[in-house]
C-alpha cells in the first residue's frame, strides 16, 4: 500500500463559477419554491445531502422547462452551500452543480447564464490525470472498488481453465489490463505448469478515465516481459475496436479465431470488468427483432461459446431518459466513492485531485450530455443478470475459495466495506449498500 504523506492544502478538482446576483436582495425575492427556504441566513438548513438533492431534482427541472431566472437562482444557493473543498456531501454536490452549469449553457434560453455569471464552457472542463503503469497500479490498489472484480474474476478463471495448455484471455477492462499480472503469478505456480497466455484487448478508440499515459504496444511489451518473469510464455494483441458499436471489429476477428481455437483445444476467457455499460443499450435501426448493440455483443460472445464469461460492474443504473430521475440515481450511487475517498487518501493529495476529477467526468457525462455523448449507461446487477440469461449463459457460482480470497483482500482496507452474495454473485458493498457486483457465466 502506497503512504501518502503530502500536507499541502487541496487543490480544488475543479472551479465552481460565484454566482453573485447583481442585485442579491431582488434575486432572493425573485422566485421561490415550496419546501425551501430563500432567506440567506436560512442556507444553512440546506446543507444535508437530503435537501441538496432535492435543490439539484430543482434545478434540473429548471433547466428543462428553459427557465433560465429559476435556474440561476437555485445555482445561486448550490454555489454557497456546496464548496469544492467540503465535506463529502458538499463535493458530491458540487460535482453536479458543475454539470448542471455545463448543461445549462448548452440549453435554450439558460444559455444567458454563461454571460450572467461571466463563465465560458471551457473553464469548466474537466482535465483527467494520465497514469503512469505505477501510478496506476497503485492508485487502483487503494480500494477495493477494482480489486474487488480482479480478485473473484481471477478465481473464477482459474478454476474454468483448468487443464488447459493455451488459455486465451480477451481482456474487456477498463483498468487498462491491471488484473492480468495476478492472474499471470497464479498461472504460473498451477500445478500442471503455466500455460501459453493469449491476451487480446481492444485498442479502445475512446478515452474514459482511469486514463494511461503509455500506448497499448509498450503495456502489451511491459505485460510479456513480466509473464516471462515467471517463466510464462504469453502472446499479445490489440483489436482496434469502438464500443459505441458493440466492439464490432473484436468481435469479427474472434469470429475469423473460433474454429482453429477449438481444433487446438483452447480455453477462451471472455473478461469483462466496468467495461460493457459504455456499449449502447438503444435499439439498433433496421433490426428486425429490436436488437441493442449489447444485447448483439453479448449474442456473439455466446456464439464463441467461451469457456468462462466474467462481468463485473458498478451496482447502479444510469440509463434514466428523464434527467431528474438519472440525477438522483447518479446522487443516490456517486456519494459511495466520496465516502470512501475520506478513508484512504488525505486533503491535498494529488491521488485525491485524480481521483475526485475521475467521478467528476462522470457526473458530467451522466448529467450535462445526451445521445450517443451520454456513454456513462451503468445498468443493475438485476439487468444484467437478465441479458446474459437471455444470451444463453447460465450463472456460475463463486467458490467458498473465491469467496475467501475476497474477504481476505477486503481485511486490507476500511472497516466499512464488506460482501454479501446474492444467488451466483457477489456484490461489493460500502456501509451495507451494493456498489459492484462480480458475475461468471458458462454457456447453456
Amino acid at each position: 500500500m502506497m503512504q501518502f504523506t503530502e500536507t499541502l492544502p487541496p487543490s480544488p478538482v475543479h472551479q465552481v463559477p460565484q454566482f453573485p446576483p447583481t442585485n442579491q436582495n431582488q434575486m432572493l425575492r425573485a422566485r421561490s419554491w415550496p419546501g425551501f427556504p430563500m432567506s440567506t441566513s436560512s442556507l444553512k438548513s440546506l446543507g444535508d445531502a437530503n435537501c441538496m438533492e432535492q435543490l439539484l431534482v430543482h434545478c434540473a427541472n429548471a433547466i428543462e422547462n428553459n427557465d433560465a431566472t429559476l435556474t440561476q437562482q437555485i445555482l445561486w444557493v448550490l454555489n454557497n452551500i456546496a464548496p469544492p473543498d467540503g465535506d463529502s456531501n458538499q463535493r458530491l454536490t458540487c460535482g453536479f452543480l458543475r454539470a448542471l452549469i455545463t448543461r445549462a449553457a448548452k440549453t435554450g434560453n439558460c444559455k444567458l447564464l454563461t454571460a450572467m455569471a461571466n463563465v465560458h464552457v471551457t473553464d469548466l472542463t474537466i482535465t483527467n490525470h494520465k497514469f503512469s503503469i505505477i501510478e496506476l497500479a497503485s492508485f487502483v490498489d487503494l480500494t477495493p472498488w477494482h480489486r474487488f472484480g480482479f480478485t473473484a474474476a481471477n478465481a473464477a478463471v482459474l478454476e474454468a481453465v483448468e487443464g488447459y495448455s493455451i488459455v486465451h484471455i480477451v481482456d474487456l477492462s477498463l483498468t487498462h489490463c491491471m488484473q492480468i499480472p495476478t492472474l499471470i503469478d497464479s498461472l504460473a505456480t498451477r500445478n500442471e505448469g503455466p500455460p501459453l497466455i493469449k491476451l487480446t484487448i481492444a485498442g479502445a478508440m475512446e478515452d474514459f478515465p482511469p486514463m494511461l499515459d503509455l500506448s497499448y504496444d509498450e503495456l502489451g511489451s511491459k505485460l510479456v516481459n513480466f509473464a516471462r518473469s515467471r517463466n510464462v510464455a504469453m502472446e499479445f494483441r490489440v483489436v482496434p475496436s469502438s464500443s459505441s458499436n458493440g466492439f464490432s471489429n473484436l468481435i469479427e476477428q474472434l469470429k475469423m479465431q473460433h474454429l482453429v481455437r477449438a481444433q487446438n483445444g483452447e480455453a477462451l476467457v471472455i473478461n469483462c470488468h466496468m467495461l460493457l455499460h459504455y456499449i449502447p443499450e438503444e435499439i439498433i435501426e433496421n433490426t428486425p427483432s429490436g436488437t441493442s448493440y449489447r444485447t448483439m455483443f453479448l449474442k456473439s460472445i455466446r456464439d464463441l461459446d467461451p469457456t468462462i464469461v466474467v462481468l463485473v460492474d458498478e451496482d447502479a443504473d444510469f440509463t434514466s431518459y428523464d434527467l431528474a430521475n438519472r440525477l438522483r440515481s447518479a446522487y443516490n450511487y456517486l456519494w459511495i466513492p466520496y465516502d470512501t475517498v475520506d478513508t484512504f487518501l488525505p486533503r491535498g493529495s494529488k491521488q485525491r485531485q485524480w481521483y475526485e476529477t475521475d467521478i467528476c467526468w462522470k457526473i458530467e457525462n451522466v448529467i450535462s450530455n445526451e445521445g450517443r455523448q451520454r456513454v456513462e449507461r451503468l445498468e443493475p446487477k438485476s439487468k444484467w443478470v437478465q441479458r446474459m440469461r437471455n444470451a444463453s449463459f447460465g450463472g456460475v457460482a463463486f467458490s467458498e475459495d473465491a469467496i475467501s480470497e475476497v474477504k481476505h483482500m477486503l481485511d486490507e482496507h476500511a472497516a466499512g466495506w464488506g460482501l454479501k452474495k446474492e444467488e451466483e454473485n457477489l456484490v461489493l458493498t460500502w456501509k451495507g449498500h451494493n456498489v459492484v457486483f462480480a458475475t461468471a457465466w458458462l454457456p447453456v
